[in-house]
């Protein structure tokens, strides 16, 4: 099994605050995008990630990827790895997370 690095919610508020330097990559659908979303992220649904990530990432890229409350964060992030990304991280504990301990404006659904 691949180990996938994680990210906590505060770590990378502080990394956006100070400019990411990294690809930050939604894998939710395009109705949960639609309700809310991380500033400078791209949106990358895990129905077509397979079809789209290896085309549309880089693999030099560092890529943060993160979802609802991080199983299909952790699942996109695996299959980056099996693919030849090695600097992919997920958000622990996903959007949610970041509402709650990040930005209570970013609505929990």
């Amino acid at each position: 099994m691949v180990n996938v690095k994680e990210i906590k919610a505060a770590e990378l508020a502080r990394r956006i605050r100070e400019g990411l330097g990294a690809c930050l990559v939604d894998v939710r659908e395009e109705s949960e995008w639609a309700l809310a979303r991380l500033p400078e992220a791209r949106l990358i649904p895990l129905s077509v990630f397979g079809a789209r990530a290896l085309s549309e990432l880089n693999t030099s890229d560092e890529i943060i990827v993160y979802c609802h409350h991080g199983v299909r964060s952790e699942r996109a992030s695996m299959y980056l790895i099996q693919n030849g990304f090695d600097k992919v991280s997920h958000l622990a504990g996903g959007i949610d997370a970041w509402s709650l301990e990040v930005d209570s404006s970013v609505k929990r659904y």
